[in-house]
């Protein structure tokens, strides 16, 4: 019997964002796979556990395997968030009528942050001397409040720093999930299989996020005209419809382009156009 897999899916704000997208990839986190046993765990603890040999394998940010100077093996960069598709990023935020506008303004002043191992050397690298303290949660009030000058926090957009009165003057880190694996458990060869393959298949789910399939019939004289305007991973699918002079034409294109092509396709003469998502692209 094949030893299961023990894998760490992150609590807290990628909890969500990361179960839609094993769904996705084929798997539900209450797994239907018998060689793989999931248990739910901090983000932040994540690479400790996958260090010590406690989980296999786990999803976690890349800045908390920096701020606990984790030895793991990093197996896939996994762009995705709470939000979106892009990085989140640890900036450094003060006051809106702080007189603080540079890293070297800090010197000597209070930040909180729950990253605290990584800002510590951040500015340890810079020769500015700053005190450093942990902060729970609800990071943006320290500063409010008067606890802190600035603080150190995670931001997708921006727009929660902002609701707090705060602005920010540097980034110190962009940061994604990665997934993760102790040294050990990537040297056995069967679980190292099923690692590559939830890796292939988390992948391929994101790579489909943007991207959609296109379907249309097109009559023959206008064949041509639209499939130069179709983009395509390789080149677009065409066959012959039964008893017609009309043909099906198929194809996976970026979601990005949609809004302009779609018009662009009905005046080179397509008709029937279907746009519809995709699961994985592999």
């Amino acid at each position: 019997m094949v030893e299961k897999l023990k894998l760490g899916i992150p609590k807290g704000s990628l909890h969500n964002a990361t179960i839609v997208l094993f769904k996705r990839s084929g798997w539900r986190i209450d797994i239907n796979d018998d060689t793989i046993e999931c248990v739910i765990c901090r983000a932040q603890e994540m690479s400790r556990y996958v260090e010590s040999g406690t989980l296999d394998a786990g999803l976690t940010g890349q800045d908390w395997i920096s701020e606990n100077e984790s030895d793991v093996r990093v197996v896939e960069d996994l762009i995705y968030s709470k939000v979106s598709q892009r990085p989140a990023r640890w900036v450094l935020a003060v006051p809106y009528d702080s007189d603080i506008k540079r890293l070297e303004d800090l010197a000597g002043k209070k930040i909180a942050t729950e990253l605290v191992n990584f800002t510590k050397k951040y500015f340890a690298e810079r020769r500015i001397n700053v005190n450093v303290e942990f902060s729970w949660g609800a990071t943006e009030g320290k500063v409010v409040s008067g606890l802190a000058d600035a603080i150190v926090e995670v931001t997708e957009t921006g727009s929660t720093i902002k609701a707090h009165g705060l602005k920010i003057i540097h980034e110190l880190l962009r940061t994604n999930p990665q997934l993760i694996a102790n040294h050990a458990v990537w040297a056995n060869p069967e679980k190292r299989e099923k690692i590559k393959q939830i890796a292939l298949l988390l992948k391929g789910a994101l790579q489909a996020e943007k991207m959609v399939g296109l379907k249309m019939n097109v009559p023959k004289e206008r064949l041509e005209q639209v499939v130069e305007i179709l983009p395509s991973l390789n080149a677009p699918t065409v066959s012959p419809l039964y008893q017609s002079d009309w043909f099906a034409v198929e194809t996976v294109v970026s979601s990005s382009v949609m809004r302009d092509l779609i018009p662009e396709l009905l005046k080179s003469g397509a008709e029937g156009i279907i746009e519809y998502p995709l699961n994985k692209v592999i």
